[in-house]
């Protein structure tokens, strides 16, 4: 007699246990898999999951089963994460898209929503572009430029963005903001809103990251100094050659890193307008404004 499909997601879930990976967790991630496996979506699944396997099912969930093993993040495995109600593409090239990060993009569009149709924003460290695709489709004449230092990343915003039909972003490859920062003052002053997902990991905790994060994300994403924010640092000093005054700097923040940041970036350029906290309470966007 013929194995169920249950058996085998059964199977795969505990041996997901066995390499780390939380029981709930597990259990979503071998059913994941199999829909990946299979091309069906989870009411047909569960419809059909007492069931022989079909033909070619075990040949297609097996490779992912083992990949998963090791703790790849299932992301990267069935090549895409769903962000802001849009799916996008992810490679080992770019950041996993995180809920924690939707709240970045609601502070930028709240910000944006008085502003001149035709703002210029722009996403530095773009990753996989959700940040400024998402941003393109609810702001369709704002004008939109997504930087990041990786061709690699670039590559996979620039897909995301043209399956998503976002044909007015600029995609520049440079570090920050040095691609637009002005020389002096001569062109200081001309955008509206930055917004940022930058590294902010203290090297020093890397330890303590997941082995998903840890072991398959990229390194230069994630990791910014002894302190997690050496990479912010410059991106406020960067910022303030190029936000026009009464413009806005909005980044994502780590953990226990509220109050430093606090101390950080109070000056004569920038106010602190809000630390906006995650669904967990934990503080997690800055919200600056260009004085």
């Amino acid at each position: 007699m013929s194995e169920t499909l249950w058996s085998f997601i059964r199977r795969a879930q505990e041996r997901f246990e066995h390499a780390g990976i939380a029981r709930e967790e597990a259990a979503l991630n071998a059913e994941l898999l199999a829909m990946h496996a299979l091309g069906w979506d989870r009411a047909s699944l569960v419809a059909r999951w007492r069931e022989p396997t079909p033909a070619g099912f075990i040949e297609r969930y097996a490779p992912f089963v083992e990949r998963r093993e090791t703790r790849e993040p299932v992301a990267y495995i069935v090549g895409s994460r769903e962000f802001c109600g849009r799916l996008f593409e992810v490679t080992p090239a770019v950041l996993v898209p995180r809920p924690e990060t939707e709240g970045l993009v609601d502070a930028a569009l709240e910000i944006a929503a008085p502003l001149s149709p035709e703002s210029r924003v722009v996403d530095v460290g773009t990753g996989s572009g959700c940040i400024a695709v998402t941003l393109a489709l609810e702001r369709p004449s704002a004008r939109i430029t997504a930087i990041d230092i990786s061709a690699a990343a670039l590559a996979v915003a620039q897909r995301n963005a043209t399956r998503w039909g976002a044909v007015r972003i600029t995609f520049i490859r440079a570090s920050l903001l040095e691609a637009i920062a002005p020389h002096g003052r001569t062109k200081s002053e001309s955008v509206d809103v930055i917004v940022s997902n930058p590294p902010y990991v203290p090297l020093r905790n890397g330890h303590a990251l997941q082995a998903e994060v840890r072991d398959f994300e990229p390194q230069q994403a994630l990791f910014a100094g002894d302190d997690g924010l050496g990479v912010i640092r410059v991106l406020l000093e960067q910022a303030a050659e190029v936000v026009r005054p009464g413009g806005w700097l909005l980044f994502e923040l780590g953990v226990g890193q509220g109050e430093q940041v606090e101390r950080l970036v109070e000056s004569a350029v920038w106010h602190l307008h809000e630390t906006r906290a995650d669904l967990q309470g934990i503080p997690r966007v800055a919200m600056l404004q260009r004085r």
